[in-house]
């Protein structure tokens, strides 16, 4: 049971899982779901896969959009504290206990820090000096990363493809920041190191820490009450927010962070991987950073042309291949 509860970090967990186990069977079966005939349960699966993967990619220009108003982690820090609230609210209602025993304290601890503060903290630092696309797809190489780290840390050393793997997102990524107004220079550099820093750190938890053996709600609710609340008093205490420079547009973007991505996005994560095969909802989450990237051209105006399909399809080709079973 306490491997099952793997799955609710957030996206890049089920792909990291995923990378590092194969099939990654240990994350929710589907006898967890409800009675329903197998083929309605994997068409609600699906419907409820594509909520969650538009809803995070969605997530990456309006994260970008909100920093304009307010700085990065006074913004991400506020929506958290507020998410876990609800969360928590929703857990308890659902009779899932929040008390969390003496034993699981420290690995709480450890993970709040790799799954909120770095993975959120560092992936929202990123976009101050990233376009939200570039951003998005470092951060999803993270499964490369958990498959390379395995090899120290398990002793699963990466068969063919994923070295192959790692290949071919080096070359997408390279190709992304190759040339013309995109190319990598000093100016980019820290968003580079906040990104890949976000997408290694968290590939290291996975591999190294053991998962939590809390019920999912409560272990969401816990580490985005942990990893949030110092965000946010860093915010308020060093970035001094100007609560005035909120326009509507940026409350908006702010409610659709707190609502959307932590809060409905879960529910549908969780219902999407009781009714289909994990290995199924983790390669389908690679619609998450092409979303993302989309998204940000519409909303943002970021580039959007044959380079960037070019490396979104290096580079998403490759964390499949690191995601097949070695």
């Amino acid at each position: 049971m306490a491997n099952s509860m793997a799955a609710l970090y957030h996206t890049p967990a089920s792909l990291a899982h995923a990378a590092v186990h194969g099939k990654a069977h240990f994350l929710f079966s589907a006898s967890h779901g409800l009675n329903l005939p197998k083929l309605e349960s994997r068409s609600i699966g699906l419907l409820c896969l594509a909520i969650t993967s538009i809803g995070w990619g969605v997530n990456w220009p309006a994260m970008k959009f909100l920093l304009r108003e307010w700085p990065p982690l006074f913004a991400r820090g506020s929506a958290g504290v507020i998410a876990a609230i609800v969360i928590a609210c929703i857990a308890a209602m659902c009779g899932q206990s929040l008390r969390v025993p003496r034993a699981q304290i420290g690995r709480l601890l450890v993970s709040a820090f790799i799954n909120v503060i770095a993975w959120m903290g560092f992936t929202t630092l990123s976009l101050r000096w990233l376009q939200a696309g570039q951003a998005a797809l470092l951060v999803y190489t993270m499964p490369v990363w958990a498959t390379l780290l395995a090899w120290p840390f398990l002793g699963k050393r990466p068969g063919a493809a994923s070295l192959c793997g790692l290949a071919l997102c080096i070359g997408g990524v390279g190709l992304l920041f190759g040339g013309g107004e995109l190319a990598l220079g000093i100016d980019k550099l820290p968003g580079v190191l906040f990104a890949l820093g976000a997408a290694i750190l968290f590939a290291l938890g996975t591999v190294a820490v053991a998962p939590l053996a809390l019920p999912p709600l409560t272990t969401v609710a816990w580490q985005l009450a942990l990893g949030c609340a110092p965000m946010l008093a860093y915010g308020l205490l060093v970035e001094k927010p100007d609560f005035s420079a909120i326009t509507p547009a940026g409350m908006g973007v702010m409610t659709y962070m707190t609502i959307v991505p932590m809060g409905v996005c879960y529910m549908t994560w969780f219902a999407a991987l009781r009714r289909l095969p994990p290995a199924t909802a983790s390669v389908a989450t690679l619609l998450t950073p092409v979303v993302g990237v989309c998204a940000a051209a519409l909303a943002l105006g970021e580039p959007l042309g044959a380079r960037e399909f070019a490396a979104m399809g290096l580079t998403l080709a490759g964390i499949a291949l690191a995601l097949r079973k070695a």
